[in-house]
């Protein structure tokens, strides 16, 4: 073999490992990115709701919720409930209007279900009447300024909850003054979500007890299989959804998009798995003789084609543990030092979220493995089936 193709063929080789390092690193990071967003989404999601919402199974308000908490605090895994009651209705401003969900919630256990008090970023989480007699309100960021409205400002909200579909039918109307804004980082909680009090939301909705109960499980993890349990053993009583459940579709397009990315980056490694088969083949080619004398001395063909095979799988461990590396240590960086900022006035945090997980490692690194290992399959196979004669003749 001369010095040129030797070289040219470590070229090869050394091309074939950064391929390998690289899409390795490139998928482990990425992936690391996404779960990080879904660990924030999560997070964000569980901070102004419950792991588990129950209804009456026949979606009617419950006229007795002491009794249903007394009822489900019962089943292990649960720690905590607090009822609340679930509207739409209308609210205004001096200056503008708006359609919203209201969501009227006891201040005293909510706190045992939520972290709603943590998102509180001006004002206080309390319902307490002012001189004026009127009850307080909290309001997310997005719909405060779209109302215009600040601290101690007067909000109006419109019911038609009870009211007969009739001509001349009149809303149902009850003043609040803003006692606290929050900010959840989730559009859709910011800018068309309210709470009021338990009683000022049965007062204005007309509903006697509550629209349904919040759980706390010891797990999230594990609160889809207690809310199955619930559906199971109180079959004819109530209906039980989990957090995943209730944002299904947020949460499946993010599974998705993961898979997607997972795919694509994947055609990294295949880039380099094509270049260990042509520098495997050039190889091949270069040690024609070798083969041969190998063969006339009694070495099988299956032998042969190990040889090539360890090449190419050595290529793919040393990649996969290179990239590895890389890839953690690239995460390890942007989680302690925060190196890419995003702008926090268009995104909800400040900075890539970054959420290493171990499992990921080993799909990433079995993924380049068995491509590596795909890509030894025809050299070897040309390897294995070359003739002695041919070589001989040569």
């Amino acid at each position: 073999m001369s010095w040129k193709s030797g070289a040219i063929i470590s070229l090869n080789s050394i091309l074939s490992i950064l391929g390998v390092v690289l899409g390795v690193a490139a998928l482990i990071i990425v992936m690391s990115i996404m779960n990080g967003f879904e660990t924030e989404f999560r997070t964000r999601i569980l901070g102004v709701t419950s792991h588990i919402t129950v209804f009456l199974w026949d979606a009617q308000p419950m006229t007795d919720p002491a009794n249903a908490m007394t009822e489900l605090l019962e089943i292990d895994g649960v720690v905590a409930a607090a009822p609340f009651i679930y509207y739409k209705a209308a609210i205004a401003s001096n200056e503008t209007g708006d359609g919203i969900a209201v969501r009227g919630i006891d201040e005293n256990l909510e706190n045992d279900v939520s972290g709603l008090e943590e998102k509180v970023i001006f004002g206080s989480f309390d319902f307490k009447p002012n001189p004026e007699g009127h009850g307080g309100i909290m309001i997310g960021r997005t719909l405060a300024k779209g109302l215009d409205v600040f601290i101690g400002d007067p909000l109006v909200l419109f019911s038609l909850r009870g009211e007969k579909l009739r001509a001349g039918a009149q809303p149902k109307i009850k003043k609040f003054y803003v006692s606290g804004i929050f900010e959840t980082g989730m559009y859709q909680y910011d800018a068309s979500m309210a709470y009021i009090s338990l009683e000022d939301a049965a007062n204005l909705f007309d509903i006697t007890g509550a629209t349904g109960i919040h759980l706390k499980t010891a797990d999230i993890m594990i609160s889809g299989m207690i809310a199955d349990a619930i559906d199971n053993d109180y079959l004819d009583k109530y209906s039980a959804i989990d957090w995943r459940e209730m944002n299904k579709n947020l949460f499946s397009w993010m599974q998705l998009e993961k898979l997607g990315m997972f795919i694509a980056l994947s055609l990294i490694i295949a880039v380099a798995a094509f270049n260990i088969i042509s520098t495997l083949v050039m190889i091949v080619m270069e040690k024609r003789e070798e083969i041969g004398i190998l063969k006339t001395m009694g070495a099988l063909p299956g032998s042969i084609a190990g040889i090539f095979m360890r090449i190419g799988l050595v290529v793919g461990l040393f990649g996969c543990l290179s990239g590895s590396i890389l890839g953690f240590g690239l995460c390890w960086l942007q989680k302690r030092f925060d190196l890419v900022s995003l702008p926090s006035e268009i995104y909800f945090i400040s900075s890539l979220p970054i959420d290493v997980r171990p499992f990921d490692f080993l799909w990433v690194c079995l993924a380049a493995i068995i491509l590596c290992f795909l890509a030894t399959i025809y050299p070897a196979r040309k390897a294995a089936g070359l003739s002695v004669i041919d070589v001989l003749r040569h």
